[in-house]
């Protein structure tokens, strides 16, 4: 990620209702695995920071008192209250402001989770935020995974050819990719670690539908960056997609970085 690209809230317009249909939902086995390694379930807080439409927020929800998601792009956030509503989960709170905003008066956590987010962030005002917001004992978790992987080589390719070679990222381009190196960033925020656990890869079958849906759902290629072609890409991917009903792909494992605050 390049000093030039700076954060706007287009980057996932249009995006979130697609975000659940075209990302491959988190496994159980991660919620299980989260509980073995923090322990009794049922105390403390979570803060999902960058949760978009609840995707890890409300699969470890059902492990707090309260669970807490936040993120800049308010339909993200109606996503995910309608999927709490509609799974009965009544301990949800989601907070609609930028992760450069916290500590926004929340409180403490016994858990907050980056899941696919801190890339978009101002990385060390967050992280020393989040440091000061933990209780004692409180672990920050950085969640390696991709619930989008390519399933055709039509999707890419008919990306490029409709908005260009580099990679689009809200008004802006990120043609050096997301930023890397988060370990130094956590370190130089104060944490201790990491501890790692892993969630091995699983094969899963895709729908033409949901493979459009997980085009639609990436910020490479949200449905605001077509302009008046979003209809006429759609139409072209499915052509090229056809004649084929469903996808099989297999997702690389899930892993967890848990970081500490030091001393504990």
């Amino acid at each position: 990620m390049t000093d030039a690209w700076e954060w706007d809230p287009s980057l996932y317009s249009g995006s979130a209702e697609y975000y659940a249909r075209g990302r491959v939902a988190y496994p159980e086995d991660l919620a299980a695995a989260f509980a073995t390694e923090l322990g009794p379930a049922g105390s403390g807080r979570l803060l999902d920071v960058g949760c978009g439409p609840g995707s890890l927020t409300l699969l470890l929800a059902g492990a707090f008192e309260e669970a807490v998601g936040l993120d800049a792009d308010a339909d993200m956030l109606a996503e995910a209250g309608r999927l709490a509503a509609a799974a009965g989960l009544r301990n949800c709170r989601w907070v609609h402001r930028r992760a450069e905003e916290l500590p926004a008066g929340l409180g403490r956590f016994r858990l907050v989770t980056f899941a696919q987010s801190f890339h978009w962030f101002d990385r060390p005002r967050v992280a020393a935020a989040v440091h000061g917001m933990l209780v004692p004992g409180g672990v920050c978790a950085h969640v390696h995974a991709s619930t989008h992987e390519p399933v055709h080589p039509a999707t890419a390719e008919l990306v490029r050819e409709y908005l260009g070679p580099v990679r689009r990222a809200g008004q802006g381009a990120l043609p050096g990719g997301t930023a890397g190196g988060e370990a130094a960033v956590y370190r130089a925020a104060g944490f201790d670690g990491p501890r790692r656990f892993e969630v091995p890869g699983r094969v899963v079958t895709r729908t033409v539908d949901e493979v459009v849906a997980g085009v639609f759902s990436l910020s490479s290629s949200a449905p605001h960056l077509f302009g008046e072609r979003r209809a006429e890409f759609e139409t072209e991917l499915r052509r090229r997609l056809a004649p084929a009903e469903t996808f099989t792909v297999r997702l690389r494992e899930i892993a967890v970085d848990l970081w500490f605050t030091r001393g504990c």
